[in-house]
């Protein structure tokens, strides 16, 4: 049993096969699926899907790379979370790769949605690229260590791994971990704590060995699995379980007990 702990379903181009998709997990034995919003105009559509469908979930945030938007408060963020079907604030963050010049509006942002997550006690789904250290500074600066989260689509080091975990926070490895020349990604794979671990397709984007180039679904997560049991030297049920269970736990799904009763009963 696995889980894709973040996608954006509603992007074109999954949003048009959504039927085909959630067979395919089926198929792929993928339990469930985190729906991730990236701006508020779409957040309707991010909420009618786990809304229209027992096995997914949605979270409610903006991310780093959309400018020129009124910005979102804290209260706001906060409202919108209290639906049960949000089960976090995100997907918030830096990014100095994509935007660069004076990104202060950046953090002013991502300070607003950890503040978000404080007022409505649901963990964040934080984006870094070549933003680590800001990253981390503001985290520990606005107490996101109070409510946790993950760390999505980890690229950093180990370093970075270690401190984000220190602020109670999983790691989650996407597609990317699959890709041969990611060596330091790939030897970080093999030290982070099993129980501090998510997996992810990110879908459309980042498509794993041997889908690369592809568009990416939900489905292809047990190939993030199946390459994670194989660094590490474990089963790929090992990794899917501990995944799962990762899941419902720091997601705080009320669904969580009977998932993981089948969870042990598959292993």
């Amino acid at each position: 049993m696995f889980v894709d702990s973040h996608c954006h379903l509603n992007f074109p181009d999954l949003a048009i096969n959504i039927e085909e998709l959630l067979a395919n997990m089926r198929n792929n034995e993928i339990s469930h699926a985190l729906c991730v919003s990236v701006n508020l105009q779409d957040f309707p559509q991010v909420l009618a899907l786990a809304e229209n469908n027992s096995n997914l979930f949605a979270s409610v945030g903006v991310h780093p790379d959309y400018e020129n938007l009124t910005e979102p408060q804290a209260t706001e963020l906060a409202t919108l979370a209290r639906h049960p079907k949000i089960v976090a604030i995100g997907e918030t963050g830096l990014d100095y790769f994509r935007l660069k010049g004076d990104l202060e509006w950046q953090r002013d942002r991502f300070r607003q949605h950890i503040r978000a997550a404080r007022l409505c006690n649901k963990p964040l789904i934080i984006h870094t690229r070549e933003a680590a250290a800001d990253t981390l500074r503001i985290m520990l600066e606005e107490g996101a260590d109070r409510v946790g989260g993950v760390m999505h689509c980890f690229t950093e080091s180990w370093e970075v791994a270690q401190q984000a975990m220190e602020m109670n926070f999983y790691i989650s490895f996407s597609g990317i971990v699959t890709f041969k020349k990611a060596f330091d990604l790939r030897e970080t794979a093999k030290k982070i704590p099993i129980d501090r671990m998510l997996i992810e397709t990110d879908s459309p984007y980042l498509a794993p060995v041997p889908h690369r180039g592809k568009i990416n679904q939900p489905a292809f997560v047990k190939h993030v699995a199946e390459e994670i049991a194989a660094l590490r030297g474990i089963s790929v049920d090992e990794v899917g379980n501990a995944t799962t269970r990762n899941f419902f736990k720091l997601f705080n799904i009320p669904e969580a007990p009977n998932i993981l009763k089948s969870a042990r009963e598959s292993a």
